[in-house]
């Protein structure tokens, strides 16, 4: 099975997650201004909430997947105050023909000292338990 990772950060915290999640399945962790060129069965996406909805540059490199060489999104993060960005990213991965994971993983991130430290130690470890349970 071919794994990719990508992630988009502004604070470091969706990275930190990236890069525990990449160590876990073997892959290397990369920003999404590197495109996936390469055959992934899955990719793993890595993104928060910024002013209420998904970055336009997490939106674009979404759209700009190959439906041909990516098999499946899943989607990952952690965010302050909202939730889950599984939605946002769906609606444009359905834009692009590629599916989507139900499942995702999200947890609490630090942003201008709310959630001090997070994502923590056991957030890392709580990704990494979770990249493994996808890649079987």
């Amino acid at each position: 099975m071919k794994i990719a990772v990508r992630y988009y950060t502004k604070t470091g915290n969706t990275k930190r997650l990236a890069e525990a999640i990449a160590k876990a399945v073997g892959a290397e962790a990369l920003p999404i201004s590197v495109p996936v060129t390469e055959q992934a069965d899955i990719l793993f996406l890595g993104n928060s909430y910024y002013a209420f909805s998904i970055d336009p540059e997490v939106r674009d490199f979404v759209r700009s997947l190959d439906k041909n060489k990516v098999g499946r999104i899943v989607n990952f993060g952690s965010a302050a105050m909202l939730n889950s960005t599984y939605k946002k990213v769906k609606a444009e991965a359905d834009k692009a023909g590629i599916p989507m994971d139900e499942r995702e993983f999200h947890c609490k991130g630090e942003f201008k000292g709310i959630h001090k430290g997070r994502p923590n130690d056991e957030d890392l470890k709580a990704a990494a338990d979770f990249a493994r349970k996808i890649v079987g």
